[in-house]
């Protein structure tokens, strides 16, 4: 705080998280602890740069008065940030009722014999914490973002949940053919069991029919249809 006997200023220095290319603001807050109004007014060495609202005003006694000052978005950083601009706060006592409307330029002028309190305020610069910084202090390893590593996490965690479902759908898949390939297998074994038997009791009807010199008998006829059914629903399965 910066105090003087009509006027204390709050901060005593301007504080601007400097970004290039971005409008900043900071405020100063005045305070009249007299009994007094008092009529201020904001001069900056560097009138382009800085916006001041109010720039001139009255505070009332025992009072205080809110002043924003905004500095313009800046194309380029100053060398080790520091900034040579300075702000010059003047305070003096006006008659009771006096308003911002009636407030002139000669009541600040010394030579007039006005007795002019002043207030010089620096400007300060203060860097805004990196991206790279913010990680560091997260834990990521060095060179790598906190974003950048989130995704490639995300990412990573994403491929890897991808492959182990692709991989247990391939491995249900695999058990189920495997199971279907025994079973298909039984069958053909026993449907090829059951057809070399039926082959074998055809020979054997085959040499007692030539034998009894007869024709082919009922049962003879049932074992061939029986055999081609058997035949039919292997190749069927296949």
């Amino acid at each position: 705080m910066s105090t003087g006997e009509l006027l204390s200023s709050e901060p005593s220095e301007l504080k601007f998280p400097f970004e290039l290319k971005k409008q900043i603001s900071c405020s100063l807050q005045l305070s009249n602890k007299t009994d007094n109004y008092v009529a201020f007014k904001v001069k900056t060495t560097n009138p382009t740069k800085y916006c001041v609202r109010p720039n001139t005003g009255v505070v009332l006694p025992r009072s205080t008065c809110d002043v924003i000052v905004t500095m313009q978005a800046q194309k380029e950083a100053p060398p080790d940030m520091q900034c040579r601009d300075k702000f010059l706060l003047q305070s003096v006592k006006v008659n009771d009722g006096l308003t911002a409307n009636d407030i002139t330029a000669e009541m600040f002028n010394k030579e007039a014999g006005n007795v002019v309190e002043e207030c010089k305020l620096k400007v300060v610069y203060i860097s805004p914490p990196s991206t790279a910084q913010e990680g560091s202090e997260e834990g990521p390893s060095p060179g790598v973002s906190f974003s950048d590593g989130k995704h490639a996490n995300a990412a990573e965690f994403a491929s890897g949940a991808r492959a182990f479902t692709e991989g247990l759908e391939a491995q249900e898949i695999s058990s189920e053919e495997k199971a279907l390939m025994t079973k298909l297998t039984e069958e053909k074994n026993k449907a090829i069991q059951q057809s070399n038997k039926l082959r074998h009791e055809l020979d054997l009807f085959k040499r007692e029919g030539s034998k009894s010199g007869g024709g082919v008998s009922f049962m003879f006829v049932m074992l061939i249809g029986l055999l081609g059914i058997i035949m039919g629903y292997i190749m069927k399965k296949w």
